[in-house]
C-alpha cells in the first residue's frame, strides 16, 4: 500500500529542489528530494514499517538529525516533512533550522497529525510557553526520560513541566492548528497555507511557510 500523492505539494513545490525529512516509501511526495533521517540503518521499526506497508525501503541520502543539517545556507529550495516534527523534542529549532537551509522565496512544507487521529492520545495541545522553555533550555530532554521512564520503559505515572512523552508513537509534541500559527507568529516566519485536514491521507493538516 502506498499512500497518494499531495498536490498541493506538487502545486507549490515541482520544479524545485529540495529535502525531505524523515522519508518513507509508502508516504512518497515524488518530488525531487534527498532523503534526511537520524540513520542509514534499514533494519529500524520505521524501515521495517515501510517494507510491511509497501515491500519496500527509501534509500537515506542524508545521515543527520532532523534539527541539525549538514547543509549550506540558503542552499536548497524546500524542506518538506510528514508526520515527524512531532518526533523532535525542539520544534521551534527544528523550524529555525529548517528556515536557515531554504533559500529566499523558498518553502517550509509540514503535514503534521491531527490529534484525534493518533490512537489513544489524550494529552492536551502542547502550549506555546512549554516549547519555548525547551527552546532556551529550561526543560530538558533527558531530564524527562529520567522522570517519566520507569525500569520496564514504560510511561511514568506523572506528567513531568508539562510534557508526558508518548513512547508508543515517539510524539513529543501535540500540534494543533493554532499552536502552529502561534508558533510562525512568534518566530516571525510568513505562513502562507494552512489546511486543516491534509490532501494525501487526510490524518494531519497542511502548513506552507515562505522566506
Amino acid at each position: 500500500m502506498t499512500f497518494p500523492d499531495s498536490q498541493i505539494a506538487h502545486n507549490y513545490l515541482d520544479g524545485l529542489k529540495g529535502i525531505e525529512i524523515g522519508g518513507s516509501a509508502h508516504n512518497p511526495f515524488h518530488l525531487n528530494t534527498l532523503n534526511v533521517d537520524y540513520t542509514d540503518d534499514m533494519n529500524t521499526v520505521f524501515k521495517q514499517a515501510e517494507e510491511r506497508l509497501c515491500g519496500e525501503k527509501m534509500p537515506v541520502d542524508i545521515v543527520a538529525s532532523g534539527d541539525n543539517l549538514p547543509i549550506e545556507d540558503e542552499s536548497v529550495d524546500f524542506v518538506i516533512s510528514s508526520h515527524m516534527i512531532e518526533h523532535i523534542f525542539d520544534p521551534i529549532k527544528a523550524l529555525k533550522e529548517w528556515y536557515r537551509v531554504i533559500k529566499k522565496g523558498g518553502y517550509i512544507f509540514t503535514i503534521i497529525p491531527i490529534t484525534a487521529y493518533v490512537p489513544n492520545e489524550d494529552r492536551p495541545t502542547t502550549t506555546l510557553d512549554e516549547l519555548i522553555k525547551r527552546h532556551t533550555g529550561v526543560i530538558k530532554e533527558k531530564e524527562i526520560f529520567k522522570k517519566v521512564v520507569t525500569e520496564n520503559n514504560q510511561l511514568g505515572a506523572a506528567i513531568v513541566e508539562g510534557i508526558l512523552y508518548d513512547h508508543k508513537h515517539g510524539h513529543w509534541t501535540v500540534f494543533d492548528t493554532n499552536l502552529f500559527k502561534e508558533i510562525c507568529a512568534y518566530l516571525n516566519f510568513n505562513l502562507i497555507y494552512l489546511s486543516e485536514k491534509d490532501d494525501k491521507v487526510g490524518n494531519g493538516f497542511t502548513t506552507i511557510i515562505k522566506k
